[in-house]
């Protein structure tokens, strides 16, 4: 199959750049064609975030967004900051003392889900072809080194990688131009960036892991618009990280905890700091009498402007998560991810449009980006993340707001964290172990009656997506040095430690669980653990995330 344009990935940059790209063609009379592969089962079945949204984009991209019944419904209407100081108490930020990116007048309480449909129809209505259930699982390069399209995964094949009667060969898309908008630690994105080395300017990438509930409430207990952010407790001052509860429609809150995957313990586990932030009062009195109906969790990108590798590469572009747009500071990206979508529909249609055939490096979309505000907001953001880890959560605190509100983010400095965070890791032997208390079934919950939640499912007679370099390192390299960490840092119990009867150690993979947040791919220490596409249409089904 041949196209103008391949899009991989259906998120916010992905949708935003179809749509950009045909509201071009359309006033300027072009024809083209464009195409979105996505590997969820349906539009929004991957997607998660928080998410408290800003408009910016989205009144760029589409004015009219309330006349289209766009589903932001739920406008903030108050914005709280606590600190935990300890598993009881609370104190709540004068607002004075919040810094001011993190403040959102004008923002929507948003399902990221639900908007990435509405705008999935957009896309749709103006010419676009979508498929869900296509994972991009291969590049198809040119012999002269550019990128032509994708190809998708193969269906039908056994643990073993032997056809069995269902099978159906992957399809070439072929293109003259294809974007990658694979979100966080895309798989694709990894190997483009590393074949035409675009992080060689670049610090490495930093990342968060964000496990989010959804709660049906008490409607007595419930404020519709309310947004609240914790820091403090359960995690330590020199772990950053925190939780964040919003107040949805419909008596629902959305509440979730990010820990970054810096983090030097390995005892520690990011499902548990949920749970165990969950029964805080200051959150616990809300959900008392309630009932979670989702769940589900996901890697963020976190580094920022320094982080951010080159864009363009002979081919294509990256835009959205695959390259990096988070905004730490707002704790949001989807603006800048659909912002850098609609630059990246820009650049390639402008290529094309002046007659290009396509396969050339667009330098164009670096120096747009450069000249867009989603630069600006990043540079004056750029200090944030380096900050809070040299600093901490105190000293750090205190600095950003002085970055942010008193001298508008114009200190005459780029702080840098060059530790990826896969290098983070103390050994065990140097750390202490974390106790955390057994799950209570009405606040606390463990991890596969959550994962149970998330409506995950993948053919279990198929080839492990999860790819281990080396299938000897996590017995004999990581369990003595690190007490193998990912038996904690997988939010859906992926991976275990099986005590055999002869006595010996066995790493079992439980890719049935997996929640595709890539956490594996990024924090194991010898980083030995590939995340691949699974089969089509596998992994979460998330509804209203």
């Amino acid at each position: 199959m041949e196209f103008d344009v391949v899009i991989v990935g259906a998120g916010p940059a992905g949708l935003a750049a179809a749509c950009r790209t045909m509201q071009l063609a359309r006033d300027q009379n072009k024809d083209l064609s464009v195409c979105i592969l996505e590997k969820g089962s349906e539009i929004g079945a991957h997607i998660l975030s928080g998410a408290v949204f800003e408009p910016r984009a989205l009144n760029e991209l589409f004015p009219n967004w309330q006349e289209l019944d766009a589903p932001l419904v739920t406008p903030v209407t108050e914005d709280t900051v606590y600190y935990l100081s300890n598993p009881k108490k609370a104190y709540k930020v004068p607002q004075f003392f919040v810094p001011n990116s993190m403040r959102n007048e004008g923002n929507y309480i948003v399902s990221l889900g639900n908007l990435c449909r509405w705008m999935a129809q957009q896309a749709e209505q103006m010419g676009v072809d979508i498929f869900p259930g296509f994972p991009a699982s291969e590049i198809i390069y040119h012999e002269s080194g550019c990128v032509r399209g994708v190809i998708t995964g193969d269906m039908g094949l056994n643990r073993e990688g032997i056809q069995k009667n269902t099978y159906q060969p992957g399809i070439g898309i072929h293109s003259k131009y294809t974007l990658f908008t694979e979100g966080c630690r895309g798989h694709l994105g990894k190997q483009l960036i590393k074949k035409y080395n675009l992080d060689s300017e670049s610090d490495p990438q930093h990342y968060g892991i964000g496990i989010k509930e959804i709660w049906n409430i008490d409607p007595a207990k419930h404020k519709p618009g309310t947004v609240v952010h914790t820091l403090g407790w359960p995690l330590d001052n020199h772990t950053e990280g925190g939780g964040f509860l919003y107040h949805m429609d419909n008596n629902q809150v959305a509440l979730g905890f990010v820990v970054a995957l810096n983090y030097s313990n390995p005892y520690l586990d990011p499902f548990q700091e949920m749970q165990r932030w969950k029964t805080h009062p200051k959150i616990s009195h809300l959900l008392t009498g309630g009932t979670r109906t989702a769940y589900g969790a996901r890697a963020m990108n976190k580094g920022g402007l320094q982080s951010l590798p080159k864009l363009s590469f002979p081919g294509g572009v990256l835009a959205g998560c695959e390259a990096g747009f988070l905004n730490g500071a707002k704790i949001k990206g989807n603006h800048t991810a659909m912002k850098s979508g609609m630059l990246a529909a820009e650049t390639v249609f402008e290529a094309l449009a002046s007659g290009d055939s396509g396969g050339a490096v667009l330098n164009r979309m670096d120096r747009k980006f450069k000249a867009s505000w989603i630069f600006d907001e990043l540079h004056e953001s750029r200090n944030f993340g380096p900050i809070l880890h040299r600093l901490g959560t105190f000293l750090g605190g205190g600095l950003i707001w002085l970055d942010q509100n008193v001298f508008a983010s114009r200190l005459p400095f780029t702080l840098h964290n060059k530790q990826p965070d896969h290098a983070s890791l103390k050994k065990a032997s140097d750390c202490p172990e974390i106790e955390y208390p057994k799950p209570d079934g009405v606040i606390s919950f463990d991890r596969l009656s959550s994962v149970f939640l998330s409506s995950t499912n993948h053919e279990e007679n198929q080839p492990c997506h999860l790819r281990l370099d080396d299938l000897e390192i996590p017995i004999s390299q990581n369990l003595p040095l690190y007490d193998e960490p990912a038996q904690r840092y997988c939010p859906a119990g992926v991976y275990e430690v099986i005590n055999q009867a002869d006595g010996k150690k066995r790493f079992q993979i439980n890719a049935q669980n997996c929640v595709h947040c890539k956490t594996c791919d990024i924090k194991d220490p010898a980083q030995n653990i590939s995340w691949v596409v699974p089969e089509g249409g596998g992994g979460p089904n998330y509804s209203n995330m």
